[in-house]
């Protein structure tokens, strides 16, 4: 690890510690030419996750992409952003424990409507509208009739 304030290659660990969900190491080093301190990440690296879209096509995997539709559900209702996030990690990790390099638009979205419910009920029916691609009001009232019944 290069000193970030001389390039001097050797560093000492002065504290180690986990992250707020243990997701990573975060790492205070001291330069042992400097002597100046900075802070280093560890994570581990997960393997890029390919989301194949309705039309057929692929992309990697992006968590604010997903995040950004949960917000969008969730827009002007009382729903924490610590909320919305760790639904995005749950989602996260669970595709990747799947262990598969490809997972459809699909059932990440199914992923989504698993849980939003738990926090935000008219969210969950928003965000069904849009993913469901609802046509007309009669869809819309089975869907808020599904989750009465829950």
């Amino acid at each position: 690890m290069k000193c970030p304030f001389c390039e001097f290659e050797e560093s000492k660990v002065i504290d180690s510690r986990p992250t707020d969900e243990g997701e990573a190491i975060r790492r205070r080093r001291e330069c042992l030419k400097c002597g100046k301190r900075f802070t280093t990440y560890e994570k581990i690296e997960n393997i890029p996750l390919m989301v194949i879209k309705k039309d057929g096509s692929r992309q990697m995997f992006d968590r604010q992409k997903l995040l950004n539709g949960i917000m969008r559900a969730c827009e002007k209702r009382p729903v924490k952003t610590s909320d919305m996030e760790h639904i995005v990690t749950e989602i996260e990790a669970a595709t990747q424990n799947l262990l598969e390099r490809e997972i459809s638009s699909q059932k990440i979205g199914e992923m989504v409507m698993e849980r939003l419910p738990k926090i935000d009920e008219v969210a969950y029916v928003r965000f069904a509208s849009v993913y469901r691609q609802f046509k007309d009001i009669n869809t819309f009232v089975e869907e808020v009739n599904k989750l009465l019944k829950r």
